[in-house]
């Protein structure tokens, strides 16, 4: 069963999305896909050009050729397409406001809530979703930590 993290009252959202998946690619060596809105995954795609060349994530779009997607450590989809024809993932990041499509088909998935009203209470509602569905969700509060 998918292992859940719910990681809310982010401040940063797209920020703390980057830096997870920096230390997801280079130091667990995992394969990601990042699932959001076209103007998130822009943000995502940008952010992540210009990390340092030392902390550099190869990464893709889901459209880019099927090679590259295939050998691509992350892999940007924007949500709703067809996760399917993604090749296995170790992880997903959700940044959409929807339950991810097909999320059962990975180890780990992280949802990503920002301190913003919306998006706190449609969080609610994917939280809701997969309690209902039995799954175990590890909630991290980053107004707990802060």
């Amino acid at each position: 069963m998918t292992e859940i993290g719910f990681h809310y009252n982010a401040p940063d959202k797209l920020n703390y999305a980057c830096r997870l998946v920096r230390k997801a690619v280079n130091a667990r060596g995992l394969r990601v896909v990042v699932v959001g809105d076209a103007q998130a995954l822009e943000a995502v795609d940008a952010a992540l050009w210009q990390l340092s060349p030392v902390d550099f994530v190869a990464h893709c779009r889901s459209d880019a050729p099927a090679h590259v997607v295939a050998r691509s450590p992350v892999v940007l989809s924007v949500e709703g397409a067809d996760a399917a024809s993604l090749p296995h993932r170790e992880m997903l990041v959700n940044l959409g406001l929807e339950v991810p499509a097909g999320f059962e088909r990975y180890e780990r998935m992280i949802d990503i809530v920002s301190d913003e009203t919306n998006d706190r209470q449609v969080g609610r509602s994917r939280w809701r979703h997969y309690a209902d569905r039995g799954y175990t969700i590890q909630p991290h509060d980053f107004a707990k930590s802060s």
